[in-house]
């Protein structure tokens, strides 16, 4: 049996649980358009997994907010990295053996450096290296860091002295290394990578795509670099990264020479969004990667979700093919279709991180992060007796760094307890960034509500409730609850005012995040949190 929702707008349903999979589920589009609608599996918390259990997966292959992948193949294992932008600490580096199933390892930058953009993650000589783009007021610069173990210690940034972004590593046919980057600029390096010698070069022009296509920017960005054969292989970004769902796209070049002259493919593009009707939007930014099986390749890249930009760019994994002459092209599938894994079967190996915290042990770093960190913004944490205590900054949510962490997942909640001292705020918070969020805040007076990153009032405080509680935030497909409770959570007060979130993304305020649980204290003192427990919803 099929089951058809009938919609008037394009992302106005919600797809079933994983165990209605088998049953189907269709969506019909102005009636014109019908295709599947299918739910991943769920894993840890109920948290959305790419692993169907079958031998076969369904995109992302990491929900949420990790956009500009980089992947490496180190052996057997893979290590991923993604833009982290304003929250700190940033780049966390990501482990599998599938492709499918990863989890996070370390997190390999600890303090601010500005808005961190597409790094890239490479292996030369048997050390690690991570280029990172980084843009401060008056301070814009790709910075290095090295290591020996991928699990660090990582040496502090070094800068580079350049301000473009998107840096991509290859070894060319003369044994020097390069790093090209946006704008089909290039940098030769020195031998050790750690500094630039000479100008940039402008070496590769790009392709154009047909002027009738609606896109954000032309945008030429994110050079993945790689030698298969005769051949230098450079895969691109083009289009722009959010904008309309058409935005963005992959394209491909290649040269027998890290010299040039560059080749535009026949294929180009690669992939892109068609129609608004897809699942994914702006799909771009993509590295190619061989599979566990030899012979296999893939395109890691990322992707919007239809009717949750919240969400942030969602790491996707697209098969592709190379033909006959030396080119690539994405195979004939559906990428928001279930796909058969990489190595054909069916274990399941750890994925993901369970996002509630008993805070027993410290999890800053994995889970938590500031967003736009002070330079001694990690005093401010304390752990102790399944406490975490954060002492107060700034005067509201806008200018207190909270504290959050990403979640993949459409419907969620979580709960919290709070324990605030007389002269502080302490509340819970969808967070995008400094000038837009949702939540409230509770202080002496009674309960702040924050909308559109701004205070909007201040209530009295149900009857009861002093300033130790227990907070709920319920985010259904962007309506916003909140609960509290003073009992420890055995009743349950529903605050009077619910929000609509669906707005609150880049689109629409810029700075590429996504919508993060998040916690706060500000004013003076500090908030003391225990019990946090996440789930999601069907």
């Amino acid at each position: 049996m099929r089951r058809l929702i009938q919609v008037g707008l394009l992302a106005a349903f919600a797809c079933p649980s994983a165990a209605q999979i088998s049953e189907g589920c269709a969506t019909v589009l102005g009636n014109a358009y019908l295709r599947p609608c299918l739910d991943n599996a769920r894993g840890i918390e109920g948290q959305r997994r790419a692993d169907l259990g079958d031998g076969r997966y369904l995109n992302p292959i990491l929900a949420g907010d990790r956009p500009d992948p980089s992947i490496l193949k180190d052996g057997d294992d893979y290590w991923m990295v993604h833009s982290s932008f304003e929250t700190y600490p940033g780049l966390t580096i990501w482990h599998s053996r599938d492709l499918v199933n990863w989890t996070p390892r370390v997190s390999a930058l600890k303090d601010y450096i500005g808005s961190v953009w597409a790094p890239e993650l490479t292996k030369h000589a048997g050390r690690y290296y991570l280029y990172v783009p980084a843009k401060k007021p008056g301070n814009n610069n790709i910075y290095v860091m090295s290591a020996a173990s991928i699990d660090g210690p990582w040496t502090p940034p070094v800068p580079l002295g350049n301000d473009r972004i998107d840096p991509g590593h290859i070894v060319g046919e003369d044994g020097k290394r390069y790093l090209f980057v946006s704008g089909g600029g290039r940098l030769k390096l020195s031998d050790d990578g750690m500094k630039v010698e000479g100008p940039l070069e402008k070496v590769y022009e790009g392709w154009q795509y047909p002027p009738e296509w609606d896109v954000e920017s032309y945008s030429q960005e994110g050079p993945k670099m790689m030698r298969r054969g005769g051949y230098f292989y450079m895969t691109l970004a083009l289009g722009g990264t959010a904008g309309p769902p058409t935005s963005h796209m992959v394209v491909s070049a290649r040269s027998r020479s890290i010299h040039g002259p560059w080749e535009n493919s026949p294929y180009n593009p690669i992939t892109r969004t068609v129609t608004a009707a897809e699942k994914w939007w702006s799909k771009g930014h993509a590295t190619l990667v061989e599979g566990p099986k030899p012979g296999t390749w893939y395109m890691v890249l990322h992707g919007y979700e239809n009717g949750f930009h919240t969400l942030g760019r969602q790491t996707l994994l697209q098969p592709i093919e190379w033909t006959a002459d030396g080119w690539f092209k994405a195979s004939n599938q559906d990428i928001g279709q279930p796909i058969a894994k990489p190595d054909g079967k069916s274990e399941r190996p750890p994925h993901g991180l369970a996002l509630s915290d008993d805070f027993k042990t410290d999890r800053f770093g994995l889970q938590w992060s500031f967003f736009a960190a002070g330079a001694n913004e990690r005093q401010r944490l304390s752990h102790g007796d399944g406490v975490m205590a954060l002492s107060a900054k700034g005067k509201s949510p806008a200018d207190s760094s909270p504290l959050s962490f990403i979640t993949g997942d459409t419907a969620y909640r979580f709960e919290v307890d709070l324990d605030i001292d007389e002269a502080a705020q302490g509340g819970a918070l969808l967070f995008y960034n400094d000038k837009l969020f949702a939540g409230v805040g509770i202080n002496e007076r009674g309960i702040v509500l924050y909308r559109y990153g701004q205070e909007i009032r201040t209530s009295a405080k149900p009857a009861g409730m002093g300033m130790k509680l227990r907070l709920r935030v319920t985010n259904q497909r962007h309506v916003m609850t909140i609960h509290s409770s003073a009992d420890a959570g055995k009743t349950w007060h529903k605050f009077g005012t619910q929000m609509d979130v669906s707005g609150y993304h880049h689109n629409v305020a810029g700075g590429f995040m996504s919508l993060r649980p998040a916690l706060f204290a500000a004013g003076q003192g500090q908030v003391r949190f225990s019990r946090l427990s996440y789930e999601a919803l069907p």
